[in-house]
């Protein structure tokens, strides 16, 4: 590069700096930095860009210096352990028990066994054993006690930048961190010759130019996971509009799972081809007997729900028996029991688990949106219209269709679909009415709504997504250009 082409390339502060520097004077960066009234961080800068264009002359001057640690201060303002220890024990008359020294030199107990072994071996005490231990001074303490202990001296001298060190001391007193070295680079700057002519063509060349439509290197911002950042609002939308969350479970009892749902135990649905089981432990509490026995007459016979049940006898061992959650309607069936207000509005975004075979629609881990609605006058309707605002509203599914379905515990029942632009229909939800096998047993004697959605397929649509695998992808490519998710 030509030095005119420097000249013209040279920045503000870097021009300052020059004006600041001289031919034969070698300054530091404070002084830099005073005379051109700038930061000494913009002097700092500023003298990197100008070595780097060969205009200055920039020294480093090295130094190493001790100094005290924390420990080393402290050990200087109050005494070395090994002088509390010592002290102790003349105002003890020169000798005593292990208990008395430690109480009279109030040192702690790593402080008071440093010590210890350190007049120790300096022949400061000698030690007597048996049923109490007995330390007597020896006389060689003398040292310590005239002020001529080494490792004091050394402290001092190092406190007072004092080059006169005893080594053998300064040896123990970094081993024991007392002292540690610290070095220091200190910078000093002056013009060479081309940067001398440098300074004289500043102002008769044009100034630096700018290219405001130069590529620049992409800056990938923080930012949350795509998908984490869609439940969250969901999550903000539902509270907002009065829903309470229900607390996630991993693992329930195959009674809030399937019979709180009216689902028989002998349905092919709770076989080990639908559903894990957990190997150990295998069975869970129950809750309140009188729940556990409403649940029971309601398959059996249909104890006050006006229905036959299922007509089989019905087992306790089964329905305490524990797996990972299933779907998360066994989170709704868990807070019916629990107690609930009414009218009332509940949600909860549970991980759920199915044997399924994997592919862009489908996992065997996945998230569930489950959710109830009870109160006078709550009917299919209103499930129908929850359904098909979350899809459009939150999803921002453009198509949806509604089929009639078969839950267990649900009638009338229906399914949502919405269309996906790549995957074409694809099912988003299921719901229904719940039937009086479920909530009667359980006391509630109004309309309850339930609905059960695959977050992961509606969040696919938000997203624009054609498979459901990436919404726990790694792929930095695609974190890095997906948007915000906004509403």
């Amino acid at each position: 590069m030509e030095l005119s082409q420097k000249v013209e390339s040279l920045s503000e502060i870097e021009v300052t700096c020059l004006k600041a520097l001289d031919l034969k004077e070698l300054k530091g960066l404070d002084e830099i930095a005073g005379s051109a009234r700038i930061p000494i961080d913009s002097v700092r800068r500023a003298l990197e860009w100008l070595r780097e264009k060969n205009l200055v002359e920039v020294v480093e001057e090295k130094d190493e210096r001790l100094v005290l640690t924390a420990i080393g201060k402290s050990s200087l303002r109050k005494a070395l352990p090994e002088r509390l220890f010592v002290e102790a024990l003349v105002e003890l008359g020169g000798r005593g028990s292990l208990d008395q020294v430690r109480k009279k030199s109030q040192l702690n107990r790593p402080e008071f066994n440093v010590a210890m072994g350190i007049a120790k071996r300096n022949a400061w005490i000698s030690i007597t054993p048996g049923k109490e231990t007995v330390l007597e001074l020896t006389g060689l303490e003398k040292e310590l006690l005239d002020g001529e202990y080494a490792l004091e001296k050394v402290l001092k001298a190092v406190s007072e930048e004092s080059r006169q060190l005893n080594e053998k001391a300064l040896k123990e007193a970094l081993k024991r961190t007392l002292v540690e070295a610290v070095m220091s680079v200190e910078k000093r700057a002056r013009l060479n010759k081309e940067g001398e002519m440098a300074l004289g063509m500043v102002g008769k060349v044009k100034k630096r130019s700018y290219n405001v439509h130069g590529a620049v290197p992409k800056i990938f911002i923080g930012k949350k996971q795509p998908y984490a950042q869609f439940l969250e609002q969901l999550r903000q939308k539902l509270v907002n509009l009065g829903f309470k969350e229900m607390k996630e479970r991993l693992i329930t009892q195959e009674f809030y799972n399937f019979d709180v749902l009216f689902q028989p135990q002998n349905h092919p649905a709770r076989s080990w081809t639908d559903t894990y089981q957990l190997k150990q432990p295998k069975f869970g509490k129950l809750p309140d007997k009188k729940v556990v026995a409403k649940v029971k007459a309601a398959h059996e016979n249909g104890g006050n729900t006006g229905s036959r049940g299922w007509g089989y006898k019905w087992s306790e061992e089964i329905a305490s028996r524990l797996m990972p959650m299933a779907h998360g309607t066994a989170a709704d069936s868990r807070q019916l029991v629990e107690g609930i207000e009414v009218p009332g509005k509940y949600f909860v975004i549970n991980r759920c688990f199915r044997p399924d075979v994997v592919d862009a629609s489908h996992l065997v881990e996945f998230n569930q949106f489950d959710g109830f609605i009870v109160g006078e006058g709550i009917n299919f309707r209103h499930l129908l219209g929850i359904l098909e605002k979350v899809a459009i509203e939150v999803g921002g599914a453009d198509e949806v269709k509604f089929f009639p379905d078969y839950y267990p515990f649900t009638e009338p029942s229906v399914q949502l679909s919405a269309k996906h632009p790549k995957l074409g229909w694809i099912e988003l939800a299921g719901g229904g009415v719940l039937r009086p096998e479920v909530v009667k047993p359980l006391g509630i004697n109004v309309g309850a709504i339930a609905w059960g959605m695959g977050i992961d397929r509606l969040a696919m649509l938000k997203l624009g997504i054609k498979d459901i695998r990436y919404l726990f992808a790694r792929d930095l490519k695609w974190l890095r250009k997906s948007k915000m998710v906004v509403e």
